[in-house]
């Protein structure tokens, strides 16, 4: 279970001889070559493909010199009680949304599927002791927005894992650190999320006000110095937590991807922006 540290801790170790192993004799991080970055974005509203905010035009550079042999997603839009893995061979475009124009309901990203990635990640967890679903299921708008604008080519297979509201941010930590080994084998892990997510007080404008602004200046600095205990135990530290997160789903994904760039791992920004009058859009590279 995600509850203990020494499990998950485990796993990664084992995920360091056991993921992608299979795979490396096509596609491998060379010697010379850096571990990929991890990655926290936030993907706004469904929309945000169709119109043109800051955040889009940044999105829409991500891929820029990063060219991940395939991709894991964790986003706020798949929660589930335990761990699932997709293993869709072909996932299909999840428009979990409703309300917004036409457009966005006939749009299909159609990337393959990382499915021997995925087989091997859900292995790696469960002989860890750690119960895991694989599932079919496809991709929700947490990962089809962003990646649409990153990669735009669908060429990259993707895989998404889910997250756990019941358990602890601390858990969502660890199970980032179950993937640690994945960056150095040259598959980027993408935090899908937000930086604050109230829908309950949106507005317009991209001035945040004082109480999401202040958490916004918490997060980026907790981050940038590598903070991960004060980061998994915001609720208590940050600055008006629960009224920019009244629920944790958006937030839990900047956790997982902070895990999966290894313990002592630290942040920085790479894209500040707001929007919807309280959401901060920023984003976060890992290493």
């Amino acid at each position: 279970m995600l509850d203990r540290r020494d499990t998950l801790l485990g796993a990664a170790a084992l995920a360091a001889g056991g993921v992608l192993a299979a795979q490396d004799k096509e596609t491998h991080v060379k010697p010379n070559e850096s571990p990929l970055p991890t990655l926290f974005v936030s993907h706004g509203a469904p929309n945000l493909v169709l119109g043109d905010l800051p955040v889009k035009r940044f999105l829409a550079t991500l891929a820029d010199g990063r060219k991940p042999r395939a991709i894991v997603c964790v986003s706020a839009h798949w929660l589930t009680r335990d761990v699932s893995v997709d293993v869709s061979p072909q996932p299909r475009t999840i428009h979990d949304f409703s309300g917004f124009e036409a457009e966005l309901y006939r749009m299909r990203y159609a990337a393959p599927g990382a499915v021997e990635l995925a087989t091997e990640i859900a292995d790696t967890l469960a002989s860890a002791g750690t119960k895991v679903r694989r599932e079919e299921r496809g991709l929700d708008h947490g990962a089809w927005i962003p990646l649409m604008l990153a990669f735009a080519d669908a060429q990259v297979p993707v895989t998404q894992i889910s997250l756990q509201p019941s358990r602890r941010p601390q858990d969502h930590y660890e199970l980032g650190l179950a993937l640690r080994d994945l960056r150095r084998k040259g598959v980027l892990v993408i935090g899908s999320g937000g930086a604050t997510h109230n829908l309950g007080e949106l507005g317009a404008g991209d001035v945040l006000p004082t109480w999401a602004a202040e958490f916004d200046t918490w997060l980026d600095e907790r981050a940038r110095a590598g903070d991960a205990k004060a980061l998994g135990d915001y609720r208590t530290l940050a600055p008006h937590a629960a009224r920019n997160h009244p629920t944790e789903d958006h937030y839990l994904p900047l956790l997982v991807a902070l895990g999966a760039a290894g313990e002592g791992a630290k942040g920085k920004t790479i894209h500040a922006s707001a929007a919807y009058g309280s959401l901060s859009l920023r984003a976060f590279e890992f290493a």
